[in-house]
């Protein structure tokens, strides 16, 4: 009898051992069938059991958290990453120097002022005088001031740059939805003269005197109402005066990449179509393409002129240059224009937090966290992200699985919409063009770009760069825009 209990037991030993390894095999088979299907989403139902032979970062993780003994990677990961940062900006402000402004609100807490006594995050004023960060803050062009180049600011010791190029650190433009209607119903164009012009500085460096003169040789009719080649009293309300005309002649004083000021925004709020002397990047300020005239160079003057008599002459095509004041303007348009529904000053703030933040998660003590767990044959990725004009960063967590932009892209939109996320634009932008409160997104990118680099020339070069930036940078962080 006992030699019969012994064979009974070794038979059914081996019978149970080999129904765990077809249990195994299935549930491997099921995790790889279930790849794609969990990749996107930025929260996992599927619960690990964590023993010595898991696998956390890096490292190893036996012991980590054995109390739960079932927690999922994200959860984990949320633990792990965790930063407690030894600074609340909303009990401790960021604090600018040298400038007094009050905002109305702003995504960290911000103060600009003067505080004797209190160290400042950062300063307005010369270089070399403060051991703080310093500002150089200016709307003027390059060409009329030379100290305002961001490469010639950066050796006199500015550490942060605020011009009206998009390659600032925090740029300032002359433009915003608050500042300009620029959604203003169209007027009928009852002025005999095609176009209006308010030019009041005859000495400027580009050659915008020498297009007036050459649309005027090409027969095109110019009221103008500045100081330079008067023929109508200047005593008017600029933007109601143009109103009345075809066309506007916003001449800036200085061709500079993103130098577009008031002239362009107004004309726009006019509902008249801008012909530009200016910024060599025009094209990226049209509401809709086609929308906006620009001489780019003297050799350009006739062939605008001609453009210009034939939208006169053809309605249909005139009114077509202005549809978007119907149809609505295009995302670029928006996704630019929303980037001023955040105060520059609070923007500002946002930048100076950011890298406070930036420079703790560096030191020593941070070291250690994970930022991914793999399980078997699958890493959980975990990323942050917030939208541009936000500063808190929000966790989602992308699979190996499906490393892809569009699981990225899958993963943002999930998550915001989890958190019924307003986009920071919603109140600024006119109502006819607020959207529905469908989030719709128009750009992901690495938190740190230029909004040059965010809006018209970064994008990754497909999924292997995507999945290389996210391996090569730990906790990666993305910013994105709504439009």
């Amino acid at each position: 009898m006992p030699l019969c209990v012994f064979i009974v037991v070794i038979a059914e030993i081996l019978f149970l051992g080999r129904l765990d390894i077809a249990n195994k095999k299935s549930l491997v088979n099921s995790w790889a069938d279930s790849f794609y299907q969990f990749t996107t989403l930025p929260w996992s139902s599927r619960k690990f059991s964590f023993d010595d032979q898991d696998i956390f970062g890096s490292g190893r993780v036996g012991g980590v958290e054995e109390s739960s003994g079932s927690e999922s990677c994200e959860e984990l990961l949320e633990k792990k990453d965790f930063v407690a940062y030894s600074r609340d900006f909303e009990k401790e402000p960021i604090y600018v120097a040298g400038l007094i402004e009050h905002l109305k609100s702003c995504a960290v807490g911000c103060i600009l002022g003067y505080h004797p006594g209190k160290k400042a995050d950062a300063t307005f004023g010369s270089a070399k005088a403060h051991k703080e960060p310093t500002i150089l803050r200016s709307m003027e062009p390059v060409s009329y001031y030379q100290e305002n180049n961001i490469t010639y600011a950066r050796r006199r010791g500015y550490d942060l740059v605020m011009t009206t190029s998009l390659l600032s650190d925090i740029p300032v433009g002359y433009f915003s939805w608050a500042e300009y209607d620029i959604m203003a119903p169209l007027q009928p164009k009852t002025e005999k003269a095609l176009a209006a012009a308010f030019i009041s500085n005859c000495v400027s460096r580009n050659f915008r005197l020498q297009a007036l003169e050459g649309l005027k040789k090409a027969n095109i009719t110019v009221d103008s109402y500045g100081a330079c080649h008067r023929n109508r009293d200047g005593k008017v309300n600029k933007v109601e005066t143009l109103k009345r005309y075809k066309f506007s002649l916003a001449f800036e004083n200085s061709n500079e990449e993103d130098y577009v000021t008031e002239k362009y925004f107004q004309s726009l709020v006019a509902g008249t179509i801008p012909v530009v002397v200016g910024a060599p990047n025009t094209q990226e300020f049209a509401p809709l393409p086609g929308s906006v005239l620009h001489i780019k160079e003297k050799g350009d003057i006739d062939s605008v002129a001609k453009t210009m008599k034939y939208l006169t002459d053809h309605p249909d095509a005139y009114n077509q240059s202005l549809r978007w004041k119907f149809e609505g303007p295009s995302d670029s348009f928006k996704a630019l224009l929303d980037m001023a529904s955040v105060h520059s000053s609070c923007r500002l703030c946002i930048y100076v937090a950011t890298n406070i933040r930036a420079k703790e998660e560096k030191n020593l003590t941070f070291s250690e966290r994970p930022c991914k767990c793999t399980r078997g044959l699958e890493t959980v990725y975990h990323v942050y992200v917030r939208e541009r004009g936000r500063f808190e960063m929000e966790s989602i967590f992308i699979r190996s699985g499906n490393l892809t932009l569009k699981a990225l892209e899958y993963a943002v939109m999930l998550k915001f919409k989890s958190l019924n996320h307003v986009p920071v634009w919603k109140e600024e932008r006119p109502a006819s063009i607020r959207g529905t409160d469908e989030l719709r997104l128009y750009r992901v990118y690495p938190l740190g770009l230029t909004q040059r680099e965010a809006l018209y020339t970064f994008s990754f070069k497909g999924d292997e760069d995507l999945k290389n930036h996210i391996k090569k940078n730990p906790c990666a962080k993305f910013e994105v825009i709504f439009v």
